[in-house]
């Protein structure tokens, strides 16, 4: 009896072990992979706001302006001084006298200060086309059963065209103070390349993105010239922007995958402002120096923080918080030359400097968004025509010069003098 219970008991203890033994490494795998799964979410999220701040990056960049200071004219018959050095050699060559410089004379002074003079009121309509193209690595991962992050995702190629109708007003009073506005209507269209469709490496897939003509960033400006021009100093004018986030915001917009490419999220909108305010305090100087116009100008840009009751771009996740964009310099010179009459042509150069940019979850801390800085460098080559009295033509080619520059910026400006 004894001896059949302990062989019973024998049996019964060696067919649990082994099931112990099974549900233990069991549960350690799992933990294991859910412990992966976490990390794998955390990269997830960290990549996903990589996009969004690269997209506000390209942004941010193409709507400065490349040149040191905007292409203005001014014709004049009312009592501005002659520039030092627009007497007797600009008179003799182009046939005028020094008491009424040739136009590309007052053409190259006034788009060189940014000061129009006496009174004048000005519209402008202007068109700019930008192109951006990126190679940058951006995610990493798929998602797998529409729920599970694994795997690694892959943007191997931005490229940006971007279409800007600028529509601007100024006014200047007793040739000291100017004020403008200026409203843009932006299109844009952004193709999106990644290599891994059908899980090759071989095979790549372009998504493209674009966004009807919205309202951009509405900004109005004032600046006051504080120092005239003489033989030995320069003119001098400080300017101060605000910039109201009028346009459509980089945050809370969704990535979506690409419908033949698991290895491809793209946006399913694109901003057209910045979604901050900022303001921009700057100085320009310009000196003649015969038969030349030097002009140089310095800015610095402060973005305020900003709360949204949205900043995630994951689908079907709603994540309030605030936004702190990294503040911005930039600097110009560059020299231009009275052609003929009515043409004057310039070049110069500039460069815009951006700090990080930083975000903070509800509930969370300030996380600084790696890659979100930039140096944008670019050439600038500028012409001005007087087509009458009261039209003006100015085109201008911008390239860049830096990888987080635009490659390039075209735009033309039709200045109307009323």
């Amino acid at each position: 009896m004894h001896r059949s219970l302990s062989l019973r008991t024998a049996i019964c203890v060696s067919a649990l072990l082994p099931s112990a033994f099974v549900h233990a490494a069991t549960e350690a795998e799992v933990e294991a992979l859910k412990q992966e799964l976490i990390e794998l979410k955390q990269r997830y999220e960290s990549q996903q706001k990589a996009l969004m701040v690269l997209e506000q990056r390209v942004r941010q960049v193409e709507e400065q302006p490349a040149t040191p200071a905007q292409p203005k004219r001014l014709v004049t018959s009312t009592n501005k001084p002659t520039p030092p050095g627009t007497g007797s050699s600009y008179g003799e060559s182009l046939k005028d006298d020094s008491n009424n410089p040739p136009k590309s004379v007052e053409n190259l002074y006034d788009e060189a200060s940014g000061f129009f003079g006496n009174g004048a009121f000005s519209f402008e309509t202007g068109l700019t086309y930008t192109h951006y193209d990126t190679k940058q690595l951006i995610l990493n991962g798929f998602l797998a059963l529409d729920t599970i992050f694994l795997g690694n995702i892959g943007v191997d190629n931005i490229k940006a065209d971007n279409w800007t109708l600028d529509l601007t007003g100024r006014y200047n009073w007793n040739n000291r103070w100017q004020f403008d506005i200026n409203v843009p209507v932006v299109y844009r269209e952004s193709t999106y390349s990644s290599a891994g469709a059908g899980n090759s490496t071989a095979q790549s897939t372009d998504e493209k993105v674009d966004r009807d003509p919205t309202l951009g960033d509405v900004n109005l400006g004032i600046a006051y010239k504080f120092m005239d021009e003489t033989e030995s100093r320069p003119d001098a004018v400080f300017s101060l922007r605000v910039k109201a986030p009028t346009g459509k915001d980089p945050y809370g917009i969704k990535l979506v995958r690409a419908p033949d490419n698991d290895s491809l999220n793209v946006p399913d909108d694109l901003p057209t402002g910045n979604g901050v305010w900022s303001i921009t305090p700057g100085l320009s100087l310009v000196k003649t120096v015969d038969p030349a116009v030097l002009f140089a100008s310095l800015s610095y840009t402060h973005n305020f923080e900003r709360d949204f009751s949205d900043i995630s771009p994951q689908q079907g996740t709603k994540l309030g918080g605030k936004v702190d964009l990294g503040d911005w310099f930039q600097v110009g010179a560059g020299v231009a030359f009275a052609l003929n009459e009515r043409t004057s042509m310039s070049f110069s150069f500039s460069d815009l400097i951006s700090q990080k940019s930083k975000l903070k979850p509800d509930g969370g801390d300030w996380q600084s968004i790696t890659d979100s800085d930039a140096n944008a460098a670019y050439f600038n080559w500028g012409l001005t025509y007087a087509w009458s009295n009261n039209l003006t033509i100015v085109p201008n080619l911008s390239i860049g010069i830096s990888p987080d520059a635009p490659d390039f910026s075209f735009s033309v400006k039709f200045p109307y003098y009323f």
